[in-house]
């Protein structure tokens, strides 16, 4: 039993730890989500196809380029920062850049 216990307490820390970046989870700019055409969850399977990794950062933002709104994803690759764009009405792939040491 104490095996057990212990198991299970293990799983509650563990889902307890995982970030809140799933694709459901709330995001700085969700109010521009009506105007975009991609949503969240198409954003992030593109993104993670152009840079795969662990996405640390979403976002939904007005920005020049592309349609002139963008998904903005930090994604962690091999242990470095990196930027990913996807425009938000055509699901096009606007940046895909290493942050540098004075990131967003």
């Amino acid at each position: 039993m104490r095996h057990l216990t212990c198991s299970i307490g293990f799983a509650i820390a563990a889902v307890a730890s995982l970030p809140a970046l799933a694709a459901g989870a709330r995001y700085k700019g969700e109010e521009l989500a009506t105007t975009a055409r991609v949503t969240l969850t198409q954003a992030r399977t593109i993104a993670l196809k152009a840079r795969p990794g662990r996405i640390t950062d979403q976002e939904l933002e007005r920005e020049s380029g592309g349609s002139g709104l963008r998904f903005s994803f930090d994604i962690t690759h091999n242990h470095k920062p990196f930027e990913v764009g996807v425009d938000a009405r055509t699901g096009a792939v606007l940046e895909n850049t290493k942050e540098g040491p004075n990131a967003d």
